[in-house]
């Protein structure tokens, strides 16, 4: 009886370790941005994704424009533009993409989509909202705003910005470009911070009280991420890549950025990275998160979702 009560002892231990490890390995497997899945290849190049009202948009080349409610199912959308559109975001109940040719399409469905006009003909790059304000950044320095997304204004930078990306937190706006870096606390005065590098910064955005950018050191030719609490001291981060990133986002407890090559890094503080396994080898241009997934778009209409 002694045995046969150690024996159902020994069997007891043996399936709790067996699993904690299982659930320690199924915690590890379905860490944020872990694991990727394509959705859909084969179409115009997506430049940008976002998520609002219960949706995610991505868009891109020659107007392109498509929606999604669980970031697997997508759906073309009619564009008024066949312009090029960078960059999208939500904010206020409202969908704003920009492009070329100073394009800006508004849209409360992110299916309907109405084109706006600015007082100049100017590429934009990017664009985003907080404090009640839409802000988007273009060729030359420009940067425009609007409180509604009809109407737009244009700042004065102080620079002549090669832009790259804006990005709202901490009651602060961060714009980056080449060799630069730019905030303000309201999106109409402007001023330069020291950016550490002589580098391209591709995108910025704000998550968990840190702001982090990312882009390629031009100098030296190699990848570059910079985070910083207030959008004016900034710290270089070790990296495990070498290629050139293009999109970073923030959801989940969890920073992703995305580049050249399918490139795929995760972080839950901004300053320890871990390189992920897309299985693409194709440039992933934008990440954003919604709905418990994040979706990064690239090259040929590539479409990857992480749950």
């Amino acid at each position: 009886m002694k045995t046969l009560r150690l024996y159902g002892a020994g069997l007891l231990v043996a399936l709790l370790l067996t699993l904690v490890a299982y659930s320690a390995s199924a915690s590890n497997g379905n860490k944020p941005g872990a694991t990727w899945t394509l959705r859909i290849q084969g179409n115009n190049p997506l430049f940008s994704v976002t998520y609002g009202n219960g949706t995610f948009v991505a868009v891109g080349e020659r107007g392109t424009i498509l929606t999604s409610r669980d970031g697997r199912n997508w759906t073309k959308r009619n564009s008024p533009s066949d312009n090029s559109l960078y960059d999208v975001a939500y904010g206020n109940g409202l969908f704003v993409a920009v492009g070329d040719d100073g394009t800006i399409l508004t849209s409360r469905d992110g299916v309907n989509w109405t084109q706006r006009t600015l007082p100049i003909s100017i590429e934009l790059k990017s664009v985003t909202y907080g404090n009640g304000l839409f802000v988007t950044v273009g060729g030359g320095g420009a940067i425009f705003t609007s409180p509604n997304g009809v109407r737009w204004t244009q700042r004065a930078s102080g620079m002549i910005l090669s832009p790259g990306g804006v990005t709202y937190g901490n009651d602060t706006f961060v714009a980056v470009g080449l060799n630069i870096i730019l905030t303000s606390r309201d999106g109409v005065r402007w001023t330069q911070q020291t950016s550490l590098t002589s580098a391209f910064l591709s995108d910025v955005t704000y998550g968990n009280g840190t702001f982090v950018a990312v882009g390629l050191d031009i100098a030296v030719g190699l990848d570059i991420i910079l985070t910083s609490r207030d959008g004016v001291r900034w710290t270089k981060r070790a990296l495990p890549t070498k290629d050139w990133f293009h999109g970073v986002a923030y959801g989940n407890g969890t920073f992703v950025v995305v580049g050249l090559g399918g490139t795929i890094l995760t972080s839950p503080d901004g300053v320890r990275w871990t390189q992920r396994a897309s299985s693409m080898f194709k440039l992933l241009s934008g990440v954003a998160y919604g709905n418990g997934t994040f979706v990064a778009v690239g090259q040929n209409g590539t479409i990857l979702t992480s749950p």
